[in-house]
Formats: C-alpha cells, structure tokens, sequence
C-alpha cells in the first residue's frame, strides 16, 4: 500500500520558510510561466543497479518481506501465482497510465522472470487495475493513495468483500486473483508510482521494511519505481525451487541456494541481516509523518524517533530518515535546526552505497537554504552531485525541482541563456512530476521566488 504522498507539501514547507521578498526579476519570470508549457518528458528504458547487499542479508530481507504484513501480522505461508499472469487495466486511465504499464511489464519479464503481460480482449485477467477518482478511493482506506486487495476482480467485488476474510492474505493458499486500485486525478508520476509498488506486491512481497535502502517496499516512499532488489525479490518469488504452501522454515533452507544462483555477485561474507524495527520507532514515525495531529505533536514525535534511533545506535536509513522527518517539520518554526538535521542526515545517506535518491531527497532541502542566501556555486555543487542518482530513480518531480533551482543558481552567476534552456527543460519534467499545469507553474514560481535578485550586467 502507498501511503498518501506529502513531497509537496514538504515542498511548499521548504519556499515558505526560505523565499525572500520577490524581486522584479523574479516577477518577470513568473511572467514567463503563464507562456505554453513545453511538451511532457518521459523517461526511457533503464535497466536497475543490482543490490549491493550480501545473500545472507538478501535472505533476511525477503523473508520479512514475504512471511510478515505491515500491520505486524505473521503470513503462514508462501503463496505466488502459476503460470501466464493477464494484466487487464480499467477505468478512465490517461494514455500516461497505459504506457507506464506496459513499461513495467516489459521490466518484469526481463529483469525479474515473472511471466506478466497485458490482458487480451475479452480475457479474465489474474490482475485486474482499475483507475478511479482519489476520493473515492480514500473514503474506502483513507490513509492510502492506492492499495491492491486478493481474491476480487474490481472495485464492486472489493466493495462486497472488504469487510470479509475473502480479503485478508493471510487466508491464501496461492494467488489466484488479485486488484490494484490507484487514483486517475493524480499527476502521471503519482500514478505510476501506484502501479510499481502494487502490482509488485499483488505479485510477491506483502511487507514494507523501513530498514531496506534501495527498494519500494519501504514507508519512506523514496524510491518510486521498482530496483534491482524489487526485482532480485520477485525473480527469487519465481523461482522453481519454491513453491505454493510452503512454511517460512522450508524457504528459509532453500534460499540460500536459490540467491547463490541468482545472484552470485552477492555470494560472499559480509554483516548479518538487520535486525527488525522496533514498532516504537515505527509508531513515532508514522505520528509524524502523518496527517492528523497538532503540529506540535508531531514535532514531537519526529525528535522521539532521532532518540530513539540514537538509543538504537543506528547509523542507517533509519537514522538519517527520522533526522530528515525532523528537519522537515521544524522548517518552518526553526530553520536552524532544520538545516542542522538535514545536514546530518545528508552526510548519513551519503555515506551509504546505496542510498543515494535519499541524499538527493535532502540536497533538495539543503539547497533550498544555499539558493535563498545567494550561494550559487554551492546550490551547483549540491545539485550536478544529486542529478544522476535522480535521474536514474525516474523522480520527476524531484528531478524538476532540482533543474529549475539550478536554473536559479545559473541566473545568479549571469549564465541566463543556459539558465533559459534548463527551465524549459524542467518545466516539461514538472509536467510528468506534478500533473496539471497550474500546479507546474505555481512550483515554477515559487522556486524562482527563492533567489535573490541575479546581479545586472
């Protein structure tokens, strides 16, 4: 399940707290945005960086994946599809929609061996995805931006059968049908995003790790398209040497041959798989994060996680996300403590080998800071750093964001012909990013907001 995104309004937390007064250049440039966007970028096939973890991590991290549910509840049994699996997509979908399905099936059969493809006509699909309006998705789970469901073919056999055991996984003995329902009115990005991490898990791993650093099956929601762990996790669910039924001790035994063969780079010693997150952290967390409670509660809790990570000695993901949640909710009250927490946090993430769209994630905070007080070069340094690591993760929106600061940062040292040509390019990327366009031109405007006045030649 997808929870409900907030980068924007972490966004829109971030230009709040730093713009300065808007100049006179600044309201020409706006002026610009009302002229016709550019047309919609899109991205082309990439094939995922594989893992860098051991096997015996990879062990760990599938089997808390495939024998556990997010709500904490033990899965007593593997359970997979067989045979041909038919995709069948319905509802009022954008043509973005479609072509990003069809993008990700061709990824799932060719990195991850998981035999997918599109519903013919008139076929009975094993996957059914239905496209519909956000609200009604959220008056059903108001938490999710889009969820997949077992055992019904559609929203009115969802609406049947929510209530009932006929939609809880831990019941099945395989898979026979699954849902995937995502909303329509989202940008394309959002959609997207809804369509990897569902059909991923309408296909394998039912759980959500905090811990895990390169992969979708992760509450953070930095990765938004499937990674080479994704698909290193559904080629192994596919694997013949396991099977329907199967008890977490039989594949507990088996895996390590299985990862041996399938991923021999990772047959090596290194550290033990890490331990579970406590739900305390989790919980604290989630508080913060959420979007109910006084914005002093969750201040709160966001510096109870930090603690609580500090307690744990912690020196991942985990820490740098609840220094980065932290840094996120003071923004607007104390700037200062913000910028210290995402300092730390971005020097934690970038340590790691493989959390590099997370230090992206916190550059883009950072630079909010060093564009605002007219350091250009840093506000470069920091970007041209984050840049391929975006690019690669097919982050849209954040891949706009970046480009339209740089475009900033490149007026402030009197390149304004390259600065031109960058913000058209990261406008048709805000397209795919953000969706509609006022909500393009109004990022466009508020990122532009941030610089101070360039010098006058």
């Amino acid at each position: 399940m997808r929870l409900r995104a907030v980068g924007l309004t972490a966004l829109a937390l971030v230009l709040a707290a730093c713009a300065p007064m808007p100049s006179a250049d600044v309201a020409e440039r706006r002026a610009s945005f009302a002229e016709p966007l550019p047309p919609m970028q899109n991205f082309r096939a990439v094939r995922a960086t594989p893992s860098v973890r051991t096997n015996r991590q990879l062990a760990g991290d599938f089997l808390a994946l495939t024998f556990e549910l997010e709500s904490g509840r033990e899965v007593p049994r593997f359970t997979r599809f067989e045979g041909e699996i038919p995709i069948e997509l319905r509802g009022a979908a954008a043509p973005s929609v479609r072509r990003d399905l069809d993008r990700l099936i061709g990824r799932l059969q060719r990195e991850a061996n998981v035999p997918v493809r599109a519903a013919r006509p008139g076929e009975t699909a094993k996957i059914v995805v239905e496209v519909l309006p956000r609200r009604t998705l959220q008056r059903a789970v108001p938490q999710a931006a889009c969820f997949v469901v077992p055992r019904v073919r559609g929203w009115d056999e969802f609406r049947a059968a929510r209530r009932t055991d006929t939609v809880d996984w831990t019941t099945l003995e395989s898979r026979e049908v699954a849902s995937v329902f995502l909303p329509g009115d989202v940008s394309p990005q959002e959609a997207r995003d809804c369509l990897h991490e569902e059909i991923a898990q309408a296909l394998g791993p039912l759980n959500d790790l905090y811990r895990l650093p390169d992969s979708v099956f992760n509450d953070d929601n930095f990765h938004t398209v499937l990674t080479g762990f994704d698909m290193l996790m559904l080629r192994v669910t596919y694997d013949p040497a396991l099977a329907n039924g199967m008890g977490q001790p039989q594949v507990a035994a088996i895996l390590p041959s299985i990862l041996d063969r399938l991923n021999p780079a990772g047959a090596r010693k290194g550290p033990p798989p890490s331990p579970p997150t406590p739900h305390i952290w989790s919980e604290a967390i989630e508080d913060a994060l959420g979007p109910r409670g006084a914005p002093a509660y969750r201040r709160a809790q966001a510096a109870r996680a930090v603690d609580l990570a500090r307690e744990a000695g912690w020196h991942d993901t985990r820490m740098a996300f609840s220094l980065y949640a932290y840094g996120r909710l003071t923004l607007a009250d104390q700037p200062e403590k913000a910028l210290t927490a995402f300092l730390e946090s971005y020097e934690i993430y970038r340590s790691l080998p493989d959390a590099q769209i997370q230090a992206a994630h916190v550059a883009m905070q950072i630079a909010a800071f060093t564009l605002s007080a007219g350091q250009a070069q840093a506000t470069l340094e920091l970007i041209d750093e984050s840049l391929p690591a975006v690019r690669a993760a097919e982050n849209a929106a954040l891949l706009s964001t970046l480009l339209m600061m740089r475009a900033e940062a490149l007026d402030l040292l009197g390149r304004v012909a390259e600065a031109r040509g960058l913000r058209q390019e990261a406008l048709g990327w805000a397209r795919y990013g953000f969706g509609s366009d006022r909500l393009v031109r109004e990022r466009a405007a508020e990122i532009a907001a941030l610089a101070p006045a360039p010098p006058r030649l």
